[in-house]
């Protein structure tokens, strides 16, 4: 396993470590959550960096590396909803999509095909890291400011998801033989 694989799982491994600190005891335990999230969202662009820079990519690579990333927000929204930080809806609109990307794309790949990350879906994905150590550290650092960062970070997030997904349909629907929509 190379180097850039060998981030990528350490990313998945920090899921658990992650969570574990969220529901600690701890009276620091939101900081260390938000960091360990930040941490790990970081690894993501040291993965991809490392395996394009020295030519390192791989099947694995391709397949644990969206993963990963998918299950370490999944995680956090999942966890946020719990602690009644997020609402349900918005989660189960932001998975929904993520399900159906996954599955959209696997489709292409059985076909040959490649569908390429978007403008939109890395604006998605930018605005989901940022929101989520917001939401956990109750809109740090801009709680006294009485502007909820965190919640407009949020639903923008939900606004490019939501845009993200059905541009990924709209211009690639070809590869579910859909021409007529």
């Amino acid at each position: 396993m190379n180097l850039a694989n060998k981030i990528t799982v350490f990313r998945v491994l920090l899921v658990p470590v992650f969570i574990i600190a969220l529901y600690s005891s701890s009276m620091y335990n939101k900081y260390i959550a938000a960091a360990l999230f930040i941490f790990a969202s970081l690894t993501d662009t040291l993965d991809g960096y490392i395996a394009r820079s020295r030519s390192l990519v791989t099947n694995f690579g391709k397949f644990v590396d969206p993963l990963a990333d998918k299950i370490l927000v999944s995680a956090a929204l999942i966890c946020l909803v719990d602690l009644g930080k997020v609402p349900a809806w918005v989660v189960i609109i932001i998975l929904a999509r993520e399900f159906t990307i996954t599955g959209f794309r696997t489709i292409a790949a059985s076909e040959g095909l490649t569908i390429a990350a978007s403008p939109l879906g890395k604006f998605k994905t930018i605005t989901q890291l940022v929101s989520i150590p917001l939401l956990l550290l109750d809109n740090f650092p801009f709680h006294n400011t009485n502007i909820p960062v965190d919640r407009f970070m949020l639903y923008i997030s939900l606004f490019f998801t939501v845009l993200s997904g059905l541009d990924y349909l709209y211009k690639n629907k070809h590869v579910l033989k859909l021409d007529d929509l």
